[in-house]
């Protein structure tokens, strides 16, 4: 019972979290990616492109905080809701950076 309260506040936390980034973004989509021992990344996409994430403990949290927070959820990060996602330069440097050896964070 003790668990099930934990994971309670932990997806309500989670949902507040979500609720903060789609009013900061003018609304938001998502996608639930496994991501092994660590749990399960909440991917968001806000209407204005920006994009975030957080990360619950296992899927069953991370579906019930989307679902309280109203999250549309996306099977997949396929294509079209990848299309969504807006990126800066950092994002370029960092990604050139990885791929090709050039400037990175380190």
């Amino acid at each position: 019972m003790a668990e099930t309260k934990q994971a309670e506040r932990r997806a309500a936390k989670l949902a507040k979290e979500i609720q903060a980034f789609a009013r900061q973004h003018g609304g938001s989509e998502g996608h639930l990616a496994h991501i092994g021992q660590a749990g399960t990344r909440i991917v968001l996409v806000g209407t204005d492109g920006g994009w975030g994430d957080l990360v619950a403990p296992t899927y069953e949290i991370a579906r019930q905080a989307a679902e309280k927070a109203g999250l549309t959820l996306h099977e997949e990060f396929d294509g079209e809701f990848a299309a969504k996602v807006v990126t800066g330069p950092y994002e370029w440097t960092r990604m050139a950076g990885i791929q090709l050896g050039g400037p990175s964070d380190r």
